[in-house]
């Protein structure tokens, strides 16, 4: 039926308009479709409108797709108005439920939760809110008297910033000037200045990912491990953001599919419960754990002798 057919278009909708994106087993899992009808509902999509991205296998919606822009503009506050909502329901009383919900929606839906955390001065707030601007408008912006790790000198740095990441505490950006990807800290910042400039650099902005070992690169590596009941349930006790992509493979093994931004942290996991974990993929992560069995061997030997 067509009413069936509408509403697995707007749970998908909803699910990539999110603040992830998500590959096509994800979707097709959690919505219990077929990888046709996805590729059909992405094509849907575009064709009325929407701006679907793909990165790293991930797809998302846009939210600055123009059927958005119009629905925000009819029902919605515009994102400067949020800003000022947002800081007049922090000064409200805290225990009020309603005041939570609204707090809650605020950050969740205009991803403005710029005041959530009471170390945020008005001045990093002001330098977050301009951040956030920049990166909607994709524009350049100059962050003033950025201070080094140690506090001994500061200069001014033209960036591209385009993700504000871990509460926004810091950003990510691209550095003309070093041609590298790079995170400041809003910490560090005097102040920013958003300039007239749009990006110049867009295809060289690499994302920071930051996997459930807490190892973080702009780069991101496919594992897949087959384990026993030891091996999994050692993973979720010590490591419970697995839990998603564990998959039952019969009654005494789970698959675990999973992207790593190293071979560190899962690699440390797979030799210390080796006889209960078959690596199955990919090929990069076996040539580093033959690597570090070699070095074990040496390491050993030399002690022996």
């Amino acid at each position: 039926m067509r009413h069936d057919k509408l509403e697995r278009e707007l749970d998908m909708m909803l699910m990539l308009t999110g603040n992830r994106a998500f590959t096509i087993d994800k979707v097709c899992e959690r919505l219990s479709i077929s990888r046709r009808n996805f590729y059909y509902y992405i094509e849907f999509f575009r064709d009325c409108g929407f701006i679907v991205s793909k990165v790293n296998g991930c797809y998302s919606i846009d939210r600055d797709s123009p059927f958005f822009k119009k629905l925000l503009e009819r029902v919605s506050f515009t994102e400067e108005e949020a800003i000022v909502l947002q800081r007049l329901v922090n000064n409200v009383d805290q225990k009020n439920a309603v005041i939570e919900r609204l707090r809650q929606k605020l950050g969740s839906f205009y991803d403005l939760d710029i005041l959530a955390h009471e170390e945020h001065s008005e001045q990093q707030a002001h330098i977050v809110s301009e951040l956030h601007r920049a990166i909607k408008l994709k524009q350049m912006c100059v962050l003033r008297g950025y201070t080094s790790p140690h506090g001994k000198s500061s200069r001014d740095r033209l960036v591209e910033p385009f993700l504000l990441m871990n509460g926004n505490q810091e950003v990510r950006c691209f550095e003309p000037a070093s041609g590298m990807n790079k995170t400041f800290k809003v910490a560090r910042m005097a102040n920013v200045d958003v300039l007239d400039d749009e990006w110049m650099n867009e295809d060289k902005h690499r994302q920071m990912y930051t996997d459930i070992f807490m190892f973080s690169d702009d780069t991101q590596m496919p594992v897949t491990l087959r384990m026993g009941t030891l091996a999994t349930n050692v993973l979720k006790e010590e490591y419970p953001a697995a839990k998603p992509y564990i998959k039952a493979d019969d009654d005494n093994h789970w698959l675990l599919q999973i992207n790593v931004c190293s071979y560190a942290g899962i690699g440390r996991f797979v030799l210390g419960l080796f006889e209960d974990i078959e690596v199955l993929g990919d090929d990069g992560f076996r040539r580093y754990l033959n690597e570090r069995i070699k070095k074990m061997i040496l390491f050993t030997e030399k002690q022996t002798t």
